[in-house]
């Protein structure tokens, strides 16, 4: 029998589901004000769960498939996602914001030329699924920080419903991502290429998705002040724990490099990372 984190494949399959949207009270959106910045984040978040299509179609390029664990927990994964993206356009309809979808099947030619060396350098090295097991926890991550964070902020009784519904799988996905990752960093080397991978490349959730200016003012909306600070200073220090990336600098980096009224020395500090971009959970390495 294969086995998920002590968890069966079959009876993992077998939890997963549409969300569950019964008793969410949908009647009642339009009772609770909702702020500007708040509808800003919601379409920001909206958008890019419905970019998980685009996501697996890179993974399916890679040895992703070649794992049943991770193949299994990919269907699942991507199944339940798609039902977070049209919950999210449901409460921002309710609450009289229009979501307008948009193209998704037109690539650039950036994003053609990455998903083909992606493909390419899952072909190359055997273990790379280590790089998307730990770029997906991290991901999951952030994007399960970030909806608590919305929640907390926005106050709106309805919306804090919905998103614990959401948040309830976004943790069994991290947790799946987190110790798939974990059992594989136990190999020095495949720990070494993989940090070098990371540091080099990872950007926060959405990043060649969105625009740069909206990545921005999410993390600046939602990682400001104290709270924001130790939700961030969290993130990090959780995938710190995995092996072989103890004081890798993720989110405050990143943050301290964005931030408009950065200092010289905080800017100098985390310009030692240089993430680029990226269109897909699987990071592209420059040559």
């Amino acid at each position: 029998m294969s086995v998920m984190n002590g968890l069966d494949v079959d009876t993992y399959v077998s939890r997963s589901r549409a969300l569950d949207l019964s008793g969410v009270a949908w009647d009642d959106v339009p009772r609770y004000p909702l702020a500007a910045e708040a509808v800003r984040t919601l379409r920001y978040m909206q958008d890019i769960e419905a970019h998980t299509i685009i996501y697996l179609r890179t993974l399916l390029s890679t040895r992703a498939l070649d794992d049943s664990e991770v193949a299994t927990f990919l269907a699942c994964w991507f199944y339940e996602e798609t039902f977070h993206a049209r919950a999210l356009a449901r409460f921002l309809e309710a609450a009289g914001h229009e979501v307008v979808p948009r193209v998704r099947s037109k690539e650039s030619l950036p994003q053609r030329i990455e998903a083909l060396a992606t493909a390419w350098l899952a072909r190359a090295w055997p273990d790379f699924v280590t790089v998307h097991m730990t770029w997906g926890a991290i991901n999951e991550l952030t994007t399960l920080t970030g909806y608590r964070r919305l929640a907390e902020l926005a106050g709106h009784p309805v919306l804090s419903d919905l998103l614990a519904r959401i948040m309830r799988d976004e943790s069994r996905h991290f947790a799946f991502y987190f110790h798939q990752a974990a059992r594989r960093l136990v190999r020095p080397r495949t720990a070494r290429l993989t940090r070098r991978i990371v540091e080099r490349f990872w950007a926060p959730v959405g990043a060649g998705v969105q625009p740069d200016e909206e990545l921005r003012f999410l993390a600046g909306h939602l990682l400001s002040g104290p709270d924001g600070r130790a939700a961030a200073r969290r993130i990090d220090e959780t995938i710190r724990s995995l092996p072989g990336l103890a004081g890798v600098e993720l989110m405050e980096a990143w943050m301290a490099r964005t931030r408009p009224d950065a200092s010289g020395a905080a800017q100098a500090r985390a310009a030692v990372i240089q993430p680029q971009g990226l269109h897909s959970l699987v990071p592209l390495p420059r040559a």
